[in-house]
This record gives C-alpha cells, sequence and structure tokens, in this order.
C-alpha cells in the first residue's frame, strides 16, 4: 500500500523525520514520536523506524528498541544492521550473534556493513565456531576481497588464538591498510607472539605503512614482555620519527618498556620530554626506579612530584613504600605512612603489603605486625608478607608458628607462602624444617615447587656442607636450573672452600649471565689462588674485552629523613675525615681485645685492586662509622648494601655492635642481620 495515498500522510512524514533529525532531551518525546507513527500508519516505514532504532540504540534503551524492531513485518538490511551494530555498541556481543542467526533464518543476506559488527561480537566472545560460520557466509556473499571485512575476519581469528588462520587470512589481502596491520600486531601480543609480532612491524614499515598511535602502543607492548633493552632504541628512534613522543599513551607506554628492559636513563629521557605528565607516567617513572635498583632516585623524584602538586595514587605509594624498603629508609617509610593516612588512601591489600614488607625490611618487624593486626582484609598475599618479614628478620619460629595459624583459618597457602618458610630455614640453617616443608609442598598442597623454591633448598643444603647433596637435587630439578639456583650452590663452596665445584658452577653462571661481572670476578680469584695466572689474566682480558665492569659495592643510611650513600673507599662524602678517624679508633679497640681483619674473604669476594682498600674501606664500615658519629646513642643504626656482606664485614659489626653497646641492622643483597651486644640474628650461619 502507498502510505503516500493522501496529503496529510505525506505532510506527517515530513514533520516526523525532521523531528527524528533533532536530538531528544528526553524519553518521553522519543515516545511521543513513536505514537505520532502509529498514528498516521507509518509504523512499518523501514526508514523512519531505523531512525527511531537508531536513537533507542544511542540511548542504551535496548529492551525498546527490540519491542519496536520485533512489530517490523518486513524489516530489510539496513533495519537488521542497526539492530546488530547497536546491540555492539552496548556490549550485548552474544543479542548480536543471535541477531544475525535470525536474520539469516528470515532468508536476508547480510552485505559489507553486517559482517564487521556481526564478527566483532564473536570475536569478544570468543565464539569461535559461530565465528566460522559467518566466515562462509562472507565467502558466499562475496566479500573476501573486502578490507574492512577482511580484518574483521582477522580480528576473531586473533581473539580466538588461532593466528595461523589469522596470518593467512592477512597473506590473501591484496592490500591491508594500517588497521589490518594493526589487528595482526594486536594479535600476536595478545597470543604471547612478541618477536612475531615485532617482525610484522618491521615489515609494515620496510613496505611504507605509516603506523598510528595504537599500533605502536602495541608493539611497544611486545617489546615490554619480551624485556629486551636492545629493542629500546630502534622503537623509541621510531615513535621520534612519527612524532608520537608527546601522545600520552604512546610515550606512557614508551616509559613502561623502558622500565621493564632496565633502560632507565632512556626511560628518563623520554619522562622529561613528556610535555603533560599525568600520575600514570610518574608512578611508572618512580616504580622504574625502584625495580631498577635506583630507590634513592625514586625518593627523589617523588619529591619533585610532590613540589609540581601532582597527587599521588596508590599505585604511586606502593612504588615509594618499595623504594624505601630498598634503601632501609625507615623514617621516610614512616613518613609515607603518614601521607597514607593524612590523604585517606584506601587500605587496600596492595598498600598493606607494601607497608608491610617496608616494615619488615627496614627492621621493624613490630610496625609490621602492627601493620598486619590493622588490616581487616587479609588475603594470602597480605599473609605472606608477615611471614616471609618474620623469616628475614630471624624470628623464624614466629613465622611458622602464624603458618600454623593461616591454616586453622582455612587460607589456602601458595607457593610464595612456602618461598617465605624455605628462606626462614635458610636463614637459620634448619635443614630438617626445610625439608619438610619442602617435601610438604607437593605431597600435601599439591603445589609445584617453583625454580625460586630449589634455590633456596640448594642453599640451604650448600651452607650446611651437604654440597653433594644439593647438587644431586639440581640435577633432579624438572626444570633447567637458572643463575639463582646455581649461585644458591655457589655460596656454599665459597664458604666450605670447594673451588673445583665453585669453578665449575661460575663457567655455568658465565654461560647464563654473560653481563655478570662478579662470576668473572670470582672465577678469576679462584684461578689466581690456585696459580693458574693466565686463566686469571684470560678471563680479566675477557671481562676488558666485552666492556663489563664490576657493580660497585654501595651502602645506604638515612638520617633525619636524608639518605647518605657510601661507595667502597669513599671520601667524597662532607664526614669523610671524620669517618676514617671513627674507622681508626674503631680499629684500634677491636685490636686491643685480640680482632685482626680476615684476609681471606678477599681472595673469593673482591677484584685485586680492591685488597689494598681492603678490609677497612668497604662501603658497610663507612656507613657504620658514619651512623655512629651522627646518630645518638640510643638509636638503632640502619644500613641497606647492594652486593652481600663479606664475612669479614659481618665480624667487624658484630664487635662494634658490642663495644659501643648499639644495636645495628644490616640489610644486603639477599640477606637481613640483626646485631646486638655482639650477636647476629643469623647466629652466624652466614
Amino acid at each position: 500500500m502507498n502510505i503516500f495515498n493522501n496529503q496529510v500522510s505525506l505532510t506527517a512524514f515530513i514533520d516526523i523525520e525532521n523531528i527524528l533529525s533533532y536530538r531528544f532531551r528526553s524519553f518521553k518525546q522519543l515516545k511521543q514520536v513513536q505514537a505520532r507513527l502509529l498514528r498516521f500508519d507509518l509504523d512499518q516505514d523501514n526508514y523512519l523506524v531505523n531512525k527511531i532504532l537508531r536513537t533507542y540504540l544511542e540511548s542504551a534503551k535496548i529492551s525498546h528498541a527490540r519491542k519496536v524492531f520485533d512489530q517490523i513485518h518486513e524489516p530489510n538490511i539496513f533495519l537488521w544492521n542497526t539492530m546488530i551494530r547497536g546491540f555492539v555498541s552496548n556490549e550485548c556481543f552474544r543479542e548480536a550473534t543471535e541477531y544475525y542467526a535470525f536474520m539469516r533464518n528470515e532468508g536476508t543476506l547480510p552485505d559489507n556493513f553486517t559482517f564487521p559488527f556481526a564478527l566483532k561480537a564473536c570475536a569478544l566472545l570468543g565464539d569461535h565456531g559461530f565465528g566460522m560460520e559467518i566466515h562462509g557466509d562472507v565467502v558466499k556473499c562475496g566479500y573476501e576481497m573486502d578490507v574492512f571485512v577482511m580484518t574483521s575476519l582477522i580480528r576473531l581469528y586473533a581473539k580466538c588464538r588461532c593466528m595461523k588462520e589469522a596470518q593467512m587470512l592477512f597473506n590473501e589481502m591484496p592490500e591491508p591498510n594500517v588497521v589490518a596491520w594493526t589487528v595482526i600486531i594486536a594479535g600476536y601480543v595478545e597470543s604471547k607472539g612478541y618477536n612475531e609480532a615485532l617482525c610484522m612491524f618491521t615489515k609494515m614499515w620496510h613496505m611504507g605503512y605509516r603506523p598510528d598511535s595504537y599500533t605502536m602502543v602495541r608493539l611497544i607492548s611486545a617489546a615490554s614482555n619480551l624485556g629486551d633493552a636492545r629493542n629500546v632504541d630502534w622503537i623509541e628512534k621510531h615513535v621520534r620519527k612519527m612524532g608520537m613522543e608527546n601522545n600520552v599513551f604512546v610515550a606512557t607506554s614508551l616509559l613502561d618498556m623502558c622500565v621493564k628492559c632496565g633502560s632507565m636513563e632512556m626511560a628518563r629521557s623520554v619522562f622529561d620530554r613528556l610535555r603533560a605528565k599525568d600520575v600514570v607516567a610518574w608512578s611508572a617513572m618512580i616504580g622504574g626506579y625502584s625495580s631498577n635498583g635506583l630507590p634513592k632516585e625514586a625518593i627523589d623524584l617523588f619529591l619533585q612530584m610532590q613540589k609540581e602538586k601532582m597527587k599521588p595514587d596508590s599505585f604511586t605509594m606502593v612504588a615509594v613504600l618499595s623504594a624505601c624498603a630498598r634503601l632501609g629508609a625507615l623514617e621516610l617509610g614512616e613518613w609515607a605512612s603518614g601521607f597514607i593516612e593524612k590523604n585517606e588512601f584506601s587500605l587496600n591489600p596492595f598498600l598493606g603489603t607494601a607497608l608491610i614488607d617496608m616494615y619488615a625490611k627496614c627492621g621493624s618487624m613490630n610496625r609490621a605486625w602492627e601493620q598486619f593486626k590493622e588490616m581487616k582484609n587479609r588475603d594470602s598475599v597480605v599473609w605472606n608478607a608477615v611471614i616471609s618479614g618474620l623469616a628475614m628478620t630471624g624470628h623464624v619460629k614466629a613465622a611458622f608458628g602464624l603458618f600454623a595459624q593461616m591454616e586453622k583459618l582455612g587460607i589456602q597457602p601458595d607457593d610464595n607462602t612456602f618461598l617465605g618458610l624455605l628462606c626462614g630455614c635458610t636463614h637459620a640453617g634448619l635443614v630438617d624444617e626445610g625439608l619438610k616443608y619442602f617435601d610438604g609442598m607437593s605431597r600435601v598442597y599439591s603445589l609445584n615447587p617453583r625454580v625460586e623454591h630449589y634455590g633456596c633448598m640448594v642453599d640451604l643444603l650448600g651452607r650446611a656442607g651437604l654440597l653433594e647433596k644439593a647438587n644431586r637435587l639440581i640435577e633432579e630439578m624438572p626444570m633447567e636450573p637458572n643463575a639463582v639456583v646455581l649461585g644458591a650452590l655457589l655460596g656454599g663452596c665459597r664458604i666450605h672452600r670447594d673451588t673445583q665445584t665453585a669453578e665449575h658452577m661460575l663457567k655455568k653462571l658465565i654461560q647464563l649471565e654473560p653481563w655478570n661481572a662478579g662470576n668473572y670476578i670470582l672465577l678469576s680469584n679462584i684461578y689466581s689462588s690456585s696459580g693458574r695466572w693466565n686463566d686469571a689474566a684470560n678471563i680479566r682480558a675477557a671481562m676488558s674485552q666485552e666492556g663489563i665492569k664490576k657493580v660497585p659495592g654501595c651502602s645506604w643510611i638515612e638520617v633525619d629523613g636524608v639518605v647518605h650513600e657510601f661507595l667502597v673507599g669513599d671520601k667524597t662524602h662532607p664526614f669523610s675525615g671524620k669517618i676514617y678517624e671513627k674507622l681508626e679508633e674503631l680499629g684500634k679497640e677491636m685490636k686491643a681485645i685480640g680482632y685482626t681483619p680476615t684476609t681471606e674473604f678477599v681472595l673469593f669476594d673482591i677484584e685485586e685492586e680492591e685488597k689494598e682498600l681492603s678490609p677497612g674501606c668497604h662501603s658497610e664500615k663507612l656507613a657504620i662509622a658514619f651512623g655512629l658519629i651522627i646518630t645518638k646513642p640510643e638509636d638503632s643504626i640502619r644500613i641497606t648494601k647492594n652486593l652481600r656482606v663479606c664475612g669479614d664485614c659481618h665480624t667487624f659489626i658484630k664487635i662494634v655492635s658490642k663495644i659501643t653497646s648499639r644495636e645495628i641492622i644490616v640489610r644486603d643483597n639477599n640477606r637481613f642481620h640483626c646485631f646486638k651486644e655482639g650477636s647476629c640474628s643469623c647466629k652466624d650461619y652466614w
């Protein structure tokens, strides 16, 4: 029937069309227009109904749109497309696929506007089977060369982790656009094919396509996950070539990549170039400094953030607390804790765990315990943090007791729980207990030990002198031993002077960590001790040729909220004169009670050129002397060192704590030592 059989209907049609061209202020107005459609017998006009449907769907009135659509006797392809697109836009993906199926059952053929939305719905649902059915319709309808349809198909297969099929479809495209390249790169990233993603980007670039910001974000994500510093330079150059260095999303992703790859100089360069730095960028930079062994820089940047009146979030504060923990900066950590309370941060498990970890690593286990008791929501991560803190600070029996309480409350321990317990056993030399917990992991809790658990056990057995048993455990490991495991056995070789096994371990470590100068130095020293001077010289020459340099020993001490840094043989500190006078004074007092420096540790631990500085000028001794000068007699002295405390320094600190009646807390790169009245929390096990 011709709806324009009279002038009234034609006028009504024009009026309604004009009304629908304007944005409605209320849902009531839209219903009034729909009533006019019914009044003038225009409710079956696909053109006007399509406008009504679009307005309902744009307003997220899904149920009303469905009611209107269901009243249409013969919906055309435009109406079907509007409904399918509207469902996808409102994240009703299952409804979108259902309406596509209804459409096909009604005999309506989809077009190139239908397929992209229907395929997007399948992709986001992960419905590979129905997506393949739509793929069949694409071929039947002759749209296999349409770039938009093909890109949607590639996205579907990529989302369903079918990268082989996605790549085949991509290869069949005669002229893929930037969107198609981005989709295939994103697919590889989501499927953890990071190297393949980088290769596809390289092809894209060489073929003359210029990526957009989304492409670059996905590429940077692939490089971040690889963690290979060699990718940093060329990706950063591409970002600058395309003028994207001030795009906040690209720049933040680039910053994150630099941090994860350990390229902190490049990260700072990217950060400084950012015109508009949001809290995400500040947090990424502060967290990067903290996690890459530059905690002092992390604190300095946070203070700069405060000066610029940028409000931190909980992620920023977790990074700050982590930096305080690494520095052993209790005063700064307490200030950060007060800042969190003052600014009413929500004490989530992540923030609570960071506070517990900070207090424990700063040697204030009482405060860590108080923080634990104050937390209302304690998940396994929080329990693990306090168990690890107790174990680290020498309260091993208390850690065992807390684990028993955790079991009684029905909280399921995980592999990190046992890592804390095993570290405690290792710290205190409790071989039997360590074996019990290690065996119980798989036997009682069905948890497969990770390489870190094996590392703890090898460390425990090796330091107890059970080198053969430790070696056998390495051979029985279900995975390849990493540098941590081999280094743990090396630690036992150091204590028990097993140079033959140490040489074997060091050769393996050099293969695993060709950049780690410490391994080369130890091997060189072993050769020197055996009179193998040519071998020692060859090792040193190899280091020089590869540009490998030893990481200098560095110690930090916090006084009145200021962190002071000392290097081995350091004479740059303003108090240097008084520090060396104090060390000389301590040396005389210690000599009077029979102490002599233990030079046997030098051979195993440090370079030949450092021997002349030994044992009096190690960085931790300088920091302790400064602490004795600058702090009150009743104050504890807290030192953090980036490398392992050598045996002579351990003895030195123990005697200093006795003759000065001071508590000295030292945390090195793998252990926590609390010296008090001439004894150490590790009971000299280390």
